[in-house]
């Protein structure tokens, strides 16, 4: 008895920690989807999933973001709250393919 009471005071947090978090791949050289919607102001958690060999760089002026993902790893980025609107991110190393946005709506 006393299990199940533990497990029911926790399942509202473990369901709470899965909200705003949002995933974004790297693979060959591309993002993975390239937009993400998000919703206006709240702080989300983007996970950023380096599936190639090489490090890759997050980068963002318009969310004012910069981080390097070693390859075959991930990182944790905290972006929000953010006002309604298109904020354009890339991979600096590899600029020319690696691009998307994150929609706040």
């Amino acid at each position: 008895m006393k299990h199940i009471l533990l497990i029911s005071l926790l399942l509202p947090f473990t369901v709470w920690a899965e909200e705003g978090v949002y995933t974004l791949i790297i693979k060959d050289h591309l993002f993975q989807p390239a937009e993400i919607t998000i919703p206006a102001g709240k702080k989300v958690k983007l996970i950023v999933d380096n599936q190639d060999a090489t490090a890759e760089e997050f980068e963002s002026h318009s969310l004012n973001r910069e981080k390097i993902i070693a390859g075959k790893s991930k990182a944790t980025i905290y972006i929000g709250p953010l006002k309604p609107g298109r904020y354009t991110f890339e991979g600096e190393f590899n600029s020319k393919t690696a691009q998307g946005a994150i929609i706040a709506q």
